[in-house]
């Protein structure tokens, strides 16, 4: 098996996650869901260990993140932490991470992960790993698509066309995200997955991709690959990076390219959309609230409550009497209250804070 490398996309806002997610520590930064105080990012590079340890494991972020980042991720060299100077969606900073690696092992196969979603079944997952980067080893561009299990009209879907290896297909069509009708039709058909963003590729194999469909991209990264190799890469980058095209992988280069696999996967995947998102992955007492300890409830149900304070907070008595499906995320500044079926609607709370010049807030 050829050397895995893992790139993991980290520079995402999360503003759904408000209060707790700010522009300084947004939603990967924050234990959501899963082990208690564990990160979602530290949590992504933690399951990979069984296949590629951190001194193969590459970060794509921000700048304004990179301590934050660097702080959560001990193990992994600070030199691969890869800081884009603008955010530039993810073709740019997948292409520029598969170039990175491509100077230390010209042969790897690389896995592209983002750093905010929630795995129940780790080692299914790694299963299911094992067979994608089988597939790109094979020299397709390949993925994971999620079995879906509702009719779920906020993620793309990848269409099943027939079988190219043991647990391998190869993808009819990528589709946008559908309708309510289209997507029951989808989940009725059983020939559609959802896309989880997860990618696997020989490094070779993307650049190519990347030669034919994103040349302008492709130009700049064999720009970067000259400065790189004079020992100027980071005056480079800083110059050459605002001008990528910022497009997603998916629309650059999947949606185009050809000889491309896909792997079904089934193994409890869930991206941590929305608060209401953690009371349902969260332990619940008899009457379905997911509280703090010592938390008094009388006639209250199905309500969330995230303590977020500092260690003096953390001695405070929360008490609940009456109220149901409420969502209450207390920090060291704010206090959210909302609707769980209104947690989408946390980014409103957000807008104002922006139009009150609020910025310390955000």
């Amino acid at each position: 098996m050829s050397d895995v490398h893992a790139v993991i996309l980290a520079g995402g806002s999360g503003t759904r996650f408000w209060p707790a997610s700010r522009r300084s520590r947004p939603k990967q930064l924050l234990p959501l869901a899963g082990r208690e105080g564990e990160p979602l990012l530290t949590a992504t590079v933690r399951r990979l260990g069984p296949l590629v340890p951190p001194e193969r494991i590459w970060i794509a972020t921000g700048a304004h993140l990179a301590d934050a980042t660097a702080a959560a991720l001990p193990d992994v060299p600070r030199s691969q932490i890869l800081v884009e100077p603008v955010a530039r969606n993810t073709a740019a900073p997948i292409g520029w991470a598969a170039a990175t690696i491509a100077r230390r092992d010209p042969d790897a196969i690389v896995v592209v992960l983002p750093a905010d979603h929630f795995i129940a079944d780790e080692h299914t997952f790694l299963e299911v790993l094992r067979t994608a980067i089988g597939a790109a080893e094979g020299g397709y561009l390949a993925t994971i698509g999620i079995v879906p299990t509702r009719p779920e009209t906020g993620y793309g879907y990848i269409e099943v066309g027939e079988p190219v290896a043991e647990g391998v297909h190869a993808v009819a069509r990528f589709v946008e995200k559908p309708d309510r009708a289209r997507a029951a039709e989808f989940l009725a058909g059983g020939k559609h997955l959802w896309n989880a963003g997860m990618f696997f590729f020989h490094a070779g194999v993307m650049r190519d991709a990347i030669r034919a469909h994103l040349p302008a991209l492709a130009a700049g990264l064999d720009a970067l690959d000259a400065a790189a190799a004079r020992g100027e890469e980071a005056g480079a980058l800083a110059r050459l990076f605002p001008t990528f095209p910022s497009i997603s992988i998916d629309h650059g280069v999947m949606e185009k390219a050809s000889r491309l696999a896909v792997v079904p996967g089934s193994f409890g995947w869930n991206d941590i959309g929305s608060w209401e998102v953690t009371w349902e992955l969260a332990e619940h007492d008899a009457q379905g609230n997911a509280v703090p300890e010592g938390t008094i409830t009388v006639e209250a149900h199905d309500n969330l409550v995230k303590d977020l304070t500092g260690p003096r907070g953390r001695r405070k008595r929360y008490a609940l009497v009456g109220v149901h499906d409420l969502i209450v995320v207390e920090t060291d500044d704010a206090v959210l209250i909302i609707p769980r079926e209104r947690a989408q609607d946390v980014r409103a709370v957000v807008d104002a804070l922006q139009a009150r010049g609020e910025t310390e807030r955000l």
